[in-house]
């Protein structure tokens, strides 16, 4: 859920109302703007206003993440502005990226509080979005060991996830030779993996329970995605708000389910037998006094972002995935060959063949690299006065990581607007992956479900790409892979055709 509160901002009609605002704060505010002037030597800086801040300097139809990259050509790769009164740091390149993440990566492991983080969160109550502090820490411990008894370390997620695109497999076959849209199918694979995963719950295709799972997400997600005015000024939400009255409902009804399956796994609890996450949590939560300041708010806002991260990346990156297969067909065809190969036709691909299948690993890295489905990372506070580059910052500064920048960068990938799977290939064919590149961020802010992530990645793409061919339906138009900038940045809606792979089991 990255990246909505600056796009909101460069969108919104509402932005042309604040000069009026930014007039009557001159005069009542004069030495505000003053006072908070970066001292001399420090970071370039965009213009700003009283109130409005660095706002009229970031009107402009590009998207949050390319048009940091494009003030960077004009103040450099570490520059500041002002979101409002906020002052912030933009990091465009890798040097800086890994100071910030990881070299100081606890010095700057704050996080800002927001009215609709807040909301989503329960007031922080979450991983992703919570401040750094013990009890975060503690949290953060309890859900990898959650993950560790219900995760990569057992069976039981591989056979969730292979069972599930496994019954993709078999609508997908029902559909070969017609033009489809692959999102809605996907999406819903995804959602009952997670569904599974977190309350162990599989449902039917036109389960009413799925469909409100799905539903309430996906408003989560659009309403999220417009919330950054009221984010920058949270007075705002003092007046009439329809997207902020949307989010409230759509987490009134995931806050009602999650509840209830909560409390049905507490009533059936048994120590011996770890069910799902849930089950996982709650066993965490009771086992150790440490854990004592975990609440069943926490437990409830874990499986909450199980859903609002796993679900909507996890289906846009396989949607990227198959978009730059129909645009290079010649890479669909070099994976059909490793699978080949190394899998052949008798049985289905299992973790255990990651590293077998090397060129289909890489595919997925450049993918991600090349669009990845967070361009901007959430971003960090700086918990004490540091430094970045050499240049100071001052505690509570706003830092913004630009991973599209980062991981477009031409000091550090060649021709990095090609498609290039290989470039994650050594000379002997190995799969490596360069420091510079980081798809889940990095320290102590890295995505919590990264493992979880990457397992779900290759098992789907590996089994849709054993059995099936992909391609674009004659007259239709190849994806547009310029792609729509929201929460995540998603592909445009786009047909494909389906067929099933000559002499291959399906």
């Amino acid at each position: 859920m990255v990246g909505g509160w600056m796009s909101e901002v460069l969108s919104t009609p509402a932005v042309l109302l604040l000069p009026a605002l930014a007039l009557l704060a001159v005069l009542l505010v004069r030495s505000v703007a003053a006072g908070r002037r970066p001292s001399p030597g420090s970071l370039p800086c965009l213009p700003s206003l009283p109130l409005l801040g660095s706002l009229l300097s970031l009107r402009d139809d590009l998207p949050p993440h390319l048009l940091f990259t494009s003030l960077g050509r004009t103040y450099g790769d570490l520059y500041a502005l002002y979101l409002g009164p906020h002052y912030t740091v933009v990091v465009n390149n890798f040097r800086h990226a890994r100071e910030v993440l990881l070299q100081r990566g606890k010095e700057f492991a704050g996080r800002p509080k927001m009215v609709t983080t807040e909301i989503l969160s329960r007031e922080g109550k979450d991983i992703a979005f919570a401040d750094y502090s013990p009890l975060w820490k503690c949290h953060r411990r309890l859900v990898h060991a959650s993950f560790s008894m219900f995760g990569e370390g057992t069976s039981k997620l591989q056979t969730i996830v292979c069972e599930e695109v496994a019954t993709l497999c078999s609508n997908l076959l029902t559909m070969a030779g017609k033009p489809l849209d692959p999102e809605p199918l996907l999406m819903r694979a995804v959602t009952n993996v997670v569904c599974t995963l977190v309350f162990g719950s599989t449902y039917q295709p036109h389960d009413p329970e799925l469909k409100a799972v799905m539903d309430y997400n996906t408003g989560i997600v659009q309403t999220i995605a417009r919330g950054g005015l009221v984010d920058i000024f949270p007075w705002l939400r003092i007046f009439p708000n329809k997207d902020l009255k949307r989010l409230k409902e759509c987490i009134k009804v995931r806050d009602e389910l999650l509840n209830r399956k909560l409390e049905e796994h507490k009533a059936s609890y048994s120590s011996e037998d770890t069910r799902d996450l849930l089950d996982a949590l709650l066993k965490g939560q009771r086992s150790s006094g440490e854990e004592s300041s975990i609440t069943d708010d926490h437990v409830l806002m874990t499986a909450a972002e199980a859903f609002g991260a796993g679900v909507e990346t996890t289906t846009t990156t396989l949607l990227w995935v198959l978009a730059f297969l129909l645009h290079n067909p010649e890479v669909q065809d070099k994976i059909h060959q490793e699978l080949d190969e190394q899998i052949g036709r008798d049985r289905m691909p299992c973790l255990a063949d990651r590293g077998r299948l090397p060129y289909l690993e890489s595919t997925l890295s450049e993918v991600m690299r090349i669009r990845p489905v967070t361009p901007v990372l959430i971003p960090h506070v700086a918990l004490q006065d540091t430094s970045i580059g050499g240049h100071y910052i001052p505690k509570g500064t706003r830092v913004v990581v630009n991973m599209w920048s980062i991981h477009h960068d031409p000091q550090q990938w060649e021709e990095p607007e090609a498609f290039k799977p290989e470039r994650f290939l050594d000379s002997e064919g190995h799969r490596f992956s360069p420091p510079y590149f980081l798809p889940f961020g990095a320290g102590p802010r890295v995505c919590v479900g990264e493992s979880l992530a990457k397992l779900e990645l290759f098992l789907f793409a590996s089994w849709l790409l054993q059995r099936f061919v992909f391609s674009t339906p004659p007259g239709a138009p190849l994806p547009d892979l310029q792609g729509r900038f929201g929460v995540v940045l998603q592909p445009l809606s786009y047909t494909l055709s389906v067929s099933p792979r000559p002499d291959r089991a399906v």
